[in-house]
């Protein structure tokens, strides 16, 4: 598919070159139009250029003159019909209705394809990233989701994409399990509690790690000896570690998520080089037996070790930075992880490239942060006894909900067993990721059944109810999948009704939206557009006939074929855009 935004932008950028041959960077923005009367695409340069003539030459001409001397300079192209110059200079474009037919039989015919990218790079994206020990919950909701859309979405786009679980594995609160089981469990070295147990012992630990100063030695004494690769110690982590990671894995499966595990400890033999190479280049400082660096710019400095000669969060996040950037030789490295790390990120960050790791003109290091999720009461999302709420408890009752909603509009009297249990799945999971992505990442959202299962509204239900009423059109007509590619390959797609030309153009928006995600990594903007291309879709399938009835005898008397192209061209991108969201949608609902 081809990026239009981006073909308008080259046009524009050889007009503004021509028209302004010694003007540097000149500003080229080309947005689409928010109203039908000011065409599809609005090219809004001449202000900006009317702004830098003042300032630089103290040239004084208006922006009017300057649009005029642009459309003068546009290029030989095949898909601007005219151009217009309205109020104090926006040059509104309306494209050929050629071009867009042209460009839509391409999507039919060859199916939604990105546009094709300068080079292959590397993506490293850190998400979902829970502890082991300790259940996972609603707060890894979001980075695992949110996690997983970004890695899908830039493997559409072309890139070679690494998916990493960055697990808490590794640290002083495994010496003080394991020294904890020692006195609760004595067969953690044959077997390890369930996670529900191992999260109390954690807790419980936690607590006599504060308060008994003979458990606080017993402790440290477990971390040295797990550290330094003690057999029975690491036979035990990995026992827990293992349990830990068999009830990750049933909430990857809920959420068709695919990750590679590389905690903490697979950073642990890096450290020592890490605080030497610190130390070589003279950024440490030794304060109270710690062994800091100060980042300028950052008020609070990074401990790379501690007076015990222990390594911190910040070793090993400097370790993880190195290793991804050196030996996995990314190009751009993603870290989805919430709002309350920002400063530590832009620390480490700031780090790597004081020490010359990396130059940020060539390589993307972002941190994709995000806000927490809130319950009704607007209150950070908990049970009714103050508990945190356990992922699995989350996506189970999403499943008995989806159900409930799906019998109350008596979808089980139609469908068949199997239909049910997978529009089921299809409206729980879809919900639940569809309502957090739904919302920008940087705000806090509130968690709703109610809401998210709406089907009115953007909401999953809503768009996948809509994407199963659009694949039903052709079946209701007896159109098979063969007789559409024969069409798409024959026909040319009508566009002469504004409906249809609306839609026409919404839908080849898709490549543009994309771009713009892989820019910000804002997701909420793939979702607002597919609740507009269905609403488009539903202000289209109201006002043209795709199939025509009779009305007495309800027979087809009439298939308009390029109508239902346009409903086959709608539903493709749907599909993708719910691929690239982790939605799965059914043919039967």
């Amino acid at each position: 598919m081809i990026n239009i935004n981006s073909c308008l932008q080259e046009i524009f950028g050889a007009a503004i070159q021509a028209a302004y041959p010694d003007l540097e960077n000149p500003p080229l923005v080309v947005t689409p139009s928010q109203q039908p009367k000011f065409g599809d695409y609005q090219c809004n340069s001449a202000m900006g250029i009317s702004q830098i003539l003042l300032k630089t030459r103290e040239q004084k001409v208006i922006p009017r003159e300057i649009a005029d001397k642009i459309v003068k300079n546009i290029p030989a192209n095949e898909c601007i019909e005219k151009v217009e110059i309205a109020g104090p200079g926006f040059i509104n474009v309306h494209l050929r209705k050629d071009f867009v037919s042209k460009q839509l039989s391409s999507l039919l015919i060859n199916g939604v394809q990105p546009p094709p990218i300068a080079k292959r790079k590397k993506v490293v994206v850190d998400f979902s990233s829970p502890n082991i020990a300790k259940e996972m919950h609603v707060g890894h909701l979001r980075s695992t989701i949110i996690g997983e859309s970004m890695c899908r979405l830039f493997e559409f786009a072309g890139y070679d994409v690494l998916r990493l679980n960055h697990l808490g594995d590794w640290g002083t609160q495994f010496g003080m399990l394991i020294a904890h089981l020692q006195d609760k469990f004595p067969d953690y070295l044959t077997v390890s509690p369930p996670i529900g147990d191992l999260q109390a012992f954690y807790k419980e630990s936690k607590r006599r790690f504060d308060t008994e100063e003979e458990f606080k030695k017993r402790a440290y004494q477990c971390v040295v000896l797990l550290q330094s690769r003690n057999p029975d110690f690491i036979k035990a982590w990995n026992l827990i570690c293992d349990v830990s990671r068999r009830e990750f894995q049933k909430i990857y499966n809920c959420l068709d998520v695919t990750i590679i595990e590389r905690g903490e400890s697979f950073y642990h033999e890096m450290m020592k080089d890490i605080v030497k190479e610190f130390e070589d280049k003279g950024f440490v400082q030794v304060d109270d037996g710690r062994k800091i660096v100060f980042v300028p710019g950052f008020p609070v400095p990074l401990t790379i070790m501690k007076s015990d000669g222990g390594y911190t969060y910040d070793t090993s996040d400097l370790a993880a930075l190195k290793h991804r950037l050196f030996e996995e030789k990314g190009d751009i490295l993603i870290y989805v992880v919430d709002s309350g790390q920002s400063v530590h990120f832009q620390t480490i960050f700031a780090a790597g490239q004081m020490i010359g790791w990396y130059d940020p003109k060539v390589t993307r290091v972002a941190h994709a942060a995000f806000g927490v999720v809130l319950g009704e009461d607007k209150k950070k999302f908990k049970t009714r006894s103050g508990d945190t709420v356990r992922l699995i408890d989350l996506l189970e009752e999403g499943l008995k909900r989806a159900m409930d909603k799906l019998k109350d509009k008596e979808r089980d009297k139609v469908l068949t067993p199997e239909e049910l249990k997978a529009a089921q799945t299809s409206v729980a999971f879809g919900c639940i990721k569809y309502a957090d992505l739904s919302h920008n990442r940087l705000n806090d959202y509130v968690f709703s059944f109610d809401k998210m299962l709406d089907d009115r509204g953007n909401t999953a239900a809503y768009l996948l109810y809509a994407f199963t009423r659009i694949r039903a059109i052709a079946r209701l007509a007896n159109i098979d999948e063969q007789m559409l590619r024969k069409a798409a390959r024959e026909e040319v797609l009508v566009l002469d009704h504004e409906k249809e030309w609306k839609l026409g153009k919404c839908i080849l928006r898709f490549p543009e939206i994309l771009q713009k995600i892989l820019e910000d990594l804002l997701l909420h903007t793939l979702c607002d557009y597919l609740y507009e291309l269905a609403t488009t879709f539903t202000e289209f399938y109201d006002s043209c006939y795709c199939v025509e009835k009779d009305r007495q005898t309800g027979q087809i008397v009439k298939v308009n074929m390029w109508r239902l192209l346009l409903c086959e061209a709608t539903a493709t991108v749907m599909a993708k855009g719910f691929d690239i969201l982790g939605i799965k949608p059914v043919q039967r609902m």
